[in-house]
């Protein structure tokens, strides 16, 4: 399996879209209504916002035989030195085989003076949550978000980048 995580192209977006969706409809389908997800996704994900994600953040993705199979996203290091974890998503067929933490590597090799990266996992994803807290990531705290009419209970995740170790 050759995977090739590299910076995200605008002729990449179609793709990203697509892996999202279907990332979103593997893991949410029991937990979050689809027409919600629909909508969450028509809003974060369409044109104009991945245009505007690619111009203040940094996005990855995951090719496999030049097919993109997955992504990450990246928001910039903070004047504090946090950084946001915003999504790391993969097509579910592809899920167990190390891609998701190439795409965290990639990510965490160019957080430039970060101290913590933090991210935002639904509870019931357990597979996000399991890989998060396998990679280091700790829990903070528990919170209810509301997703467009349909309320999420999260776990707050972060990891500290001041040590060598946390970086697994």
């Amino acid at each position: 399996m050759d995977i090739h995580i590299r910076n995200m192209e605008k002729k990449d977006i179609g793709s990203v879209q697509a892996v999202a969706k279907a990332s979103w409809k593997a893991t949410y389908e029991k937990v979050i209504p689809s027409d919600i997800q629909e909508r969450f996704l028509q809003s974060a994900y369409n044109d104009d916002m991945m245009l505007k994600r690619m111009e203040i953040s940094s996005l990855y993705v995951a090719e496999l035989g030049g097919e993109i199979i997955g992504f990450a996203n990246f928001s910039a290091v903070k004047q504090n030195g946090d950084a946001e974890l915003g999504a790391i998503y993969l097509l579910a067929e592809h899920q167990g085989a190390g891609i998701g933490t190439a795409l965290l590597h990639r990510g965490l090799k160019n957080l430039d003076g970060a101290k913590a990266l933090f991210i935002s996992v639904e509870k019931e994803n357990r597979v996000g949550v399991d890989f998060y807290l396998a990679k280091g990531f700790q829990m903070q705290y528990e919170f209810d978000d509301d997703l467009d009419g349909h309320v999420s209970r999260m776990i707050r995740m972060s990891l500290d980048l001041t040590s060598v170790s946390s970086t697994k």
